[in-house]
């Protein structure tokens, strides 16, 4: 299975059963590949993605290369949504040669992509429905997704690796009939390759995450959109972007964006909420994942080791579509009462660390004659002229997609690309070099100097644990997050038990457009998805550190400590949640 994005730290999971693998990612980047294009332009590409020294701009700069298109100079695409998708048609663009920028409402995978399952897979559901129900198409999925998931470990293994998974079988008829199945999933992944993405402000591409598209503008003529009009919502300021293709890839809010150029547009998007939770580690055993493909009421449930912690999903039912969707309670349960019929200890939901729900894209085409039919595949659509809609489909597939849209862009604007598609082979940011033991270099060669509450600078040694993390989050990039650890007295965990760094606030605050508290617990670091409570004690700190580096004033921290405990708030944990009612209390 495969999949994956580059805004560090989304986590993902593979897992093998009978030698079948479901990938397991472990925080996030932005996509990128290459079906066959190399010579010079790729290579130039690959060295400024491996090169050590190098530096996004800053986000004044990004912005001003979206202020300064202009109707006699457009960016050849502008990208609504900075999701998985979002971030894969900007670097698959701007790997192409093209002027490109990015907006984004909230934050860089703020939406479905930072709420996903964590595995990279290829779809076992999908390859028994395309057997028993002859259906060419969800085998048609399966391939695709296979394809594209040996590529995410090949070219990220920092962030993804392989995970061995049990599956429980209760007759001798379930054995045969899993090892068939794991079998033939076996024979159709074969040697498929697959890749994964690459932080797109290293290319030519203008990023901007909380600037939000309010309303399109338009060619007086002939009617087609040629650009937006943008909201930053840091600074209150609102500008126009021009550009001769706007791609729409919101997400479960790309009806909205749709709606913005056609009050009448058919409704492409039916949403699906997927509840996960969070449980300490002795739910699972160390490297080893459980996969149910069939609980009593059909669903499947698995369990899996993830980042020291456990997660255990999911649920697939109809939700209306939020900001900030919050699991259900009677999810919850569901999901203890269906991981407690295979497990020996007593499942509690006193120890459900941290409980979140996301938001499925299921997609319709609005052009096909049967809208009935809801495809977990994309779909890629120019219902109203220079709008190219890109929705559906799965996170393991966000770089394939990313083509698709690109391609179906050039089309529509008539482009004229330097290249063909490069990111089939591009390796992600952080990954050249990478080695599994590239963690020692850490360990040996940097201290943690900790600022004591009394201002004493006290040394600690750079220990394993956080030797390990850093190194699989930020890969060869660790060093400079260690250097910040050892040079400026920021090597102090920011919560106890967990090894995330006070000196990663101020490298994501640096040099990835970390411009919130929520920006940092839920994306450049997965704290608030691991464990709430913790998350909520790291917040006062991770407040003075990010008002150190972007000059808040006291209203602003005090702001940002509201919007950390409201966000942290919608996750379920067993601290601030009320449950009274279940069986597992």
């Amino acid at each position: 299975m495969a999949a994956s994005i580059r805004l560090r730290r989304l986590g993902a999971v593979a897992a093998v059963a009978g030698g079948t693998y479901f990938t397991l990612l472990s925080n996030p980047p932005v996509a990128s590949s290459d079906r066959g294009a190399s010579g010079p332009a790729l290579t130039d590409i690959k060295q400024k993605i491996a090169d050590p020294f190098a530096s996004v701009p800053s986000r004044a700069v990004q912005e001003s290369a979206l202020i300064g298109s202009s109707t006699a100079n457009p960016l050849d695409v502008l990208v609504i949504g900075g999701g998985a998708t979002g971030c894969g048609v900007a670097l698959d663009a701007a790997t192409r040669g093209l002027r490109v920028g990015l907006v984004e409402r909230d934050d860089f995978s703020s939406g479905t992509s930072s709420r996903s399952t964590k595995l990279i897979h290829g779809g076992v559901r999908y390859l028994e429905k395309a057997v028993f129900n002859l259906d060419y198409g969800q085998l048609k999925l399966v391939f695709h997704a296979l394809e594209e998931r040996k590529q995410v470990i090949d070219n990220a293994p920092h962030l993804c690796h392989a995970l061995p998974c049990m599956t429980p079988c209760f007759s001798w008829f379930e054995v045969i009939y899993y090892w068939a199945g794991l079998k033939m999933y076996d024979l159709v992944a074969g040697d498929a390759c697959s890749t994964c993405p690459d932080t797109i402000p290293h290319r030519s591409a203008a990023v901007l995450n909380h600037a939000e598209v309010i309303s399109f503008l338009r060619d007086e003529d002939t009617g087609r959109i040629v650009g937006a009009r943008i909201r930053n919502h840091l600074s209150g300021k609102e500008f126009d972007t021009y550009a001769k293709v706007v791609v729409n890839a919101a997400g479960p809010f790309c009806d909205s964006v749709r709606k913005m150029a056609d009050k009448e547009a058919k409704t492409m998007i039916c949403p699906s909420s997927g509840v996960h939770i969070v449980l300490p580690d002795y739910y699972s055993p160390e490297g080893m994942g459980l996969i149910v493909p069939k609980t009593k009421d059909g669903r499947v449930v698995f369990m899996l080791p993830w980042l020291g912690r456990t997660v255990a999903g999911t649920t697939d039912s109809n939700t209306s579509i939020t900001m900030l969707p919050e699991p259900h309670e009677d999810e919850i349960q569901f999901i203890l009462d269906a991981i407690s019929d295979y497990l020996n200890i007593k499942v509690r939901r006193m120890d459900v660390l941290s409980a979140w729900s996301g938001i499925r894209p299921l997609a319709m085409d609005p052009n096909a004659k049967n809208t009935e039919s809801i495809s977990r595949d994309h779909v890629v659509t120019e219902d109203f002229p220079g709008l190219v809609t890109i929705t559906g489909g799965k996170w393991t597939t966000y770089r394939s997609m990313a083509e698709d849209a690109v391609d179906a862009a050039i089309k529509s604007g008539k482009l004229s690309p330097a290249n063909k598609c490069m990111t089939y082979n591009l390796q992600l940011t952080g990954a050249d070099g990478w080695d599994p033991a590239s963690f020692t270099i850490l360990a040996q060669q940097y201290m943690r100097m900790k600022r004591s509450y009394s201002g004493k600078v006290v040394p600690g040694v750079m220990d394993t644990a956080a030797a390990k993390h850093l190194s699989h989050a930020y890969g060869t990039f660790a060093e400079r997050v260690a250097s910040i650890a050892q040079n400026e007295n920021l090597g102090k965990r920011l919560a106890h038990g967990y090894p995330i760094l006070e000196a990663e606030v101020a490298y994501c605050a640096r040099h990835e457009y970390c411009e919130s508290v929520v920006d940092f617990i839920a994306r450049r670091s997965r704290l608030a998805f691991l464990d709430t409570d913790a998350a909520t004690r790291a917040v006062p700190r991770i407040v003075q550190i990010l008002a150190a580096e972007h000059k808040w004033d006291k209203s602003r921290q005090k702001q940002e400590l509201q919007k950390a405990q409201e966000f942290l708030e919608t996750f379920k944990s067993s601290k601030n949640a009320q449950f009274h009612d279940g069986k597992h209390n």
